[in-house]
């Protein structure tokens, strides 16, 4: 009985490795035909796309930038939302991730320095200070560049300032604006240079002349696109129109943007950002490259008026090319709420602001815009 059970399992587990020999052997015949066909001629799997030489040598960058940023203050009173994150709603940072370059110009300090190097007790003069910790959010927004030179970076003196840099330079963000500064980038394998000035002294002031071209001709040397920020002018809806004479406001100097931004061109830049009246100005060309005279307030979170124009925002983006050529542009039209949070505007209101802030005698050749928010190039002088 056990011999003849034996038997029958040796007869079964020979079938079985035969069996399973068979299917080892076709399935091996199978696989190296699929093999073969991979590489075999007129298969007819897509085959990828060479890479372009434009991909390779890319011959153009795209900047965004947008303008005066106060993310709120603990100081001298506590105006902060509850999570950071709400400053910037996900409908406005889906608009920011199309840039080799995120610019903005940073109104306060990140710093917990105790003592303001103000006189606030007018009520007419602000000291703002922001929680240190802020600076992570707008590397998640994806800034590179925040520019300093302005009349709030050293709201807390010298301290609270180079506790700002610190802080921002610790999440991967360049700050500009520093004296004698030339800010050297790669965007898209492209060398850039940016330089910001202001009408202050402790920064590169937009009133030395001679200094602003010097710096102009030494970054246009070691880069091949150059582009300036400037912060200047006077403030809110009665300095909407840009004029071609020096500003002033509240006694202070603050300069002749347009005598400035043409200079800078003269000397070799290929675009200027203007930001600092809180409200949205004119754009120009001029000899082939784009002026805008002011950005207007972006972020103001219980911090900046968005009453009337104050409130009209937007994120410019421009591509240049490697000669520093406008190849496009466009407004992306932003409003504030009440509490100074930005939003995209359905409505274009800034688009409309800014067309109509070009029909501006003091300008050589104003920038076209569609109403749809698109530069128009190709038509300037």
């Amino acid at each position: 009985m056990i011999n003849r059970n034996l038997g029958k399992m040796l007869s079964l587990v020979f079938v079985s490795i035969c069996l399973c020999l068979g299917i080892g052997i076709g399935s091996a015949i199978r696989l190296g035909r699929t093999q073969a066909s991979d590489t075999a001629p007129g298969d007819s799997l897509p085959i990828l796309p060479p890479v372009t030489e434009e991909q390779i040598f890319p011959d153009s960058i795209t900047i965004q930038a947008v303008g005066d940023i106060i993310p709120g203050t603990n100081y001298p009173d506590k105006r902060l939302p509850r999570d950071r994150n709400q400053l910037l709603p996900n409908s406005v940072r889906r608009h920011l991730q199309k840039a080799d370059i995120l610019f903005g110009n940073f109104e306060t300090s990140l710093t917990n320095y105790p003592s303001t190097s103000k006189d606030i007790s007018n009520g007419q003069v602000f000291a703002f200070r922001s929680p240190p910790t802020y600076a992570k959010l707008f590397a998640d927004v994806g800034f590179d560049v925040l520019n300093v030179a302005n009349n709030h970076s050293l709201d807390f003196g010298t301290v609270g300032f180079k506790d700002t840099i610190k802080n921002l330079k610790a999440v991967g963000i360049e700050t500009l604006g520093h004296k004698n500064q030339i800010l050297f980038l790669e965007a898209n394998n492209i060398p850039v240079a940016m330089i910001g000035f202001a009408p202050y002294d402790f920064y590169n002031s937009i009133n030395d002349i001679q200094t602003a071209k010097r710096l102009v001709k030494e970054a246009r040397k070691n880069s091949s696109i150059v582009i300036i920020s400037m912060h200047a002018g006077a403030e809110g809806t009665d300095a909407l129109n840009v004029k071609n004479n020096t500003e002033f406001f509240y006694g202070e100097n603050r300069g002749n943007s347009i005598k400035f931004a043409r200079t800078m061109i003269d000397a070799g830049a290929d675009l200027v950002l203007g930001h600092g009246p809180h409200v949205p100005r004119a754009m120009e060309m001029y000899k082939g490259k784009l002026i805008a005279y002011s950005l207007g307030n972006f972020l103001g979170y219980r911090t900046l008026s968005t009453a009337a124009e104050t409130g009209y925002s937007m994120i410019l983006e421009v591509k240049l090319n490697l000669s520093g050529n406008l190849e496009s542009g466009k407004i992306i039209p932003v409003r504030m709420d009440r509490q100074g949070i930005p939003h995209i505007d359905q409505r274009f209101r800034t688009v409309g602001l800014v067309r109509n802030l070009n029909n501006n005698p003091h300008l050589i050749d104003a920038v076209k815009i569609n109403r749809k928010g698109q530069i128009v190039v190709g038509n300037s002088k």
